[in-house]
């Protein structure tokens, strides 16, 4: 077992199997099914992994520091730089998107941009919770950047 191998006892507490979670195979598999013209790239040092890949207009940054249970998988893809024009306006529209249209992501502001980010601890991640997180932060920042860079950029 390697380092980003994770075991966590069967559900059945009568069994003696395991179930080994490889959280970095997983995310490369999800990223790999999603990034285009082979755009993905890991980093790998004390902090854990970061990886980054294009997603239609969008670069999308998936990071796993370790794989105990109080970890965090965290997702991220900027859609906007500040400063913009008409900031109540647009954080307005990104309260209402929260409510409405962001499922497990939400948007925020980060380092002076407009992201939309999810952050999941691993305690009890599946696989497809891993994809749709990644697939969410995604679908959402693609979906949004050049409407809302047309109205308030």
């Amino acid at each position: 077992m390697t380092a980003y191998e994770l075991d966590l006892e069967s559900a059945d507490s009568s069994s003696d199997d395991t179930v080994t979670l490889n959280y970095i195979e997983i995310i490369e598999t999800v990223i790999a099914s999603l990034q285009e013209d082979q755009s993905a790239m890991v980093s790998q040092g004390e902090g854990g992994y970061v990886w980054k890949f294009k997603y239609g207009s969008v670069e999308v940054f998936v990071k796993l520091p370790g794989v105990t249970d109080e970890d965090e998988l965290t997702v991220w893809a900027a859609v906007m730089k500040l400063p913009v024009k008409n900031e109540a306006g647009l954080l307005r529209k990104l309260m209402e998107l929260n409510w409405s249209s962001t499922f497990e992501a939400r948007f925020a502001i980060a380092e002076d941009q407009i992201v939309v980010c999810a952050t999941r601890t691993l305690a009890e991640l599946s696989p497809a919770e891993v994809s749709r997180n990644i697939t969410i932060v995604a679908t959402i920042a693609d979906d949004n950047d050049e409407t809302l860079q047309a109205e308030f950029g």
